[in-house]
């Protein structure tokens, strides 16, 4: 039977900061089941730059004007600060459209459920960009997990680490905790997600939080966590955007091996250079960043998975045209996000 051909999905993007224009307009670009119909951003080097990038895009001032051609869309992405993701998602949804919203979710777990709800009724997608659950280095933590190759896992630690003393220079240096700022928003709802995706279901957690930033009444700038699933793993995360030394992305404890692994995904740094998802070298990791399975005195290196983000929005089409499950389920989100909240309330 010949595949059934299906047109592409028709596309906008609200905001072109490191988002929008790094991660989602270059990943939508790349894909053929999918067009990039419309870029929302009112900065005008901003919406110069799109139209450079994107001739055939056009470029809109601002959400409202974008949701007048409701009709003419089917899927909104939202790369904007988390302060805006519900009323924005909230538009989309009642306007009849499928919805990508960046991490975080939401600001609050009540937002993320009210949205939950409101996509159910209107019989449309929510989903939210999780996108390191497709880094080379959990890929391959997930395939030696899946292969045993560590015994039985006692331990798994995770950092996302750098020095940046002088902040990221956009909405995330001033954010406050109500508008969901803060290095745990930002960076535990990958690190959160990413063990949970690992281990199952959380049974019990903990966090410390501190916050170095020079901005008054900003959220915190470095976040370790604890997690206690119920599978018998314990998970410690850290969070720091000032670390001037930086510990292993990834150390795996297990009953007959560990596995440990320093550096990050290259597919941000390559996104942001340009890069194209179709590149043959794209996601594939370098051997001298691979990890190394064993015990001290006789380890040997892993060769990293290729880490895939294309494959979220394959994920998407095959959801939005009826033929798979979403990528990501925002439920999944939501007990982060709940997560994220105890720990906050307690820090």
């Amino acid at each position: 039977m010949p595949e059934i051909q299906t047109a592409p999905i028709r596309t906008a993007i609200v905001g072109f900061g490191i988002s929008g224009r790094v991660f989602h307009a270059p990943l939508i670009e790349a894909d053929p089941g999918y067009s990039l119909d419309a870029i929302v951003t009112a900065d005008p080097a901003r919406a110069a730059d799109a139209a450079l990038r994107y001739p055939d895009t056009r470029i809109v001032p601002t959400p409202q004007a974008l949701f007048a051609l409701a009709s003419d869309l089917d899927l909104v992405i939202l790369g904007t600060p988390p302060l805006t993701h519900f009323d924005l998602a909230a538009t989309a949804i009642a306007s009849g459209l499928h919805v990508v919203v960046d991490k975080p979710f939401v600001t609050t777990s009540a937002q993320g459920g009210e949205l939950i709800s409101r996509a159910a009724d209107a019989g449309v997608h929510l989903t939210v960009f999780q996108n390191r659950r497709w880094d080379a280095d959990f890929l391959t933590i997930q395939k030696l997990v899946r292969e045993s190759s560590l015994g039985t896992i006692r331990s798994f630690e995770s950092r996302f680490e750098w020095w940046r003393p002088g902040g990221f220079r956009n909405w995330r240096d001033t954010a406050t905790l109500t508008e969901g700022g803060g290095i745990l928003h930002d960076l535990g709802a990958h690190l959160i997600d990413q063990a949970i995706q690992l281990f199952g279901p959380v049974e019990h957690s903990y966090g410390e939080t501190a916050n170095h930033s020079p901005h008054p009444g900003s959220a915190d700038t470095e976040a370790f966590v604890s997690l206690f699933h119920a599978s018998g793993v314990r998970s410690r995360l850290w969070m720091n955007g000032m670390a001037a030394q930086v510990g292993p992305r990834f150390h795996v404890l297990g009953s007959s091996a560990g596995y440990t692994k320093w550096g990050l995904d290259s597919q941000e740094p390559a996104l942001a250079a340009g890069v194209k998802p179709s590149d043959p070298a794209y996601g594939v990791e370098p051997q001298d960043s691979w990890g190394a399975l064993g015990i001290d005195g006789s380890t040997t290196p892993v060769p990293a998975e290729r880490g895939s983000y294309p494959q979220f929005y394959r994920g998407l089409a095959e959801a939005i045209h009826g033929r798979g499950k979403l990528p990501v389920q925002p439920a999944e989100s939501l007990e982060v996000l709940s997560i994220i909240e105890k720990i906050h309330a307690f820090a």
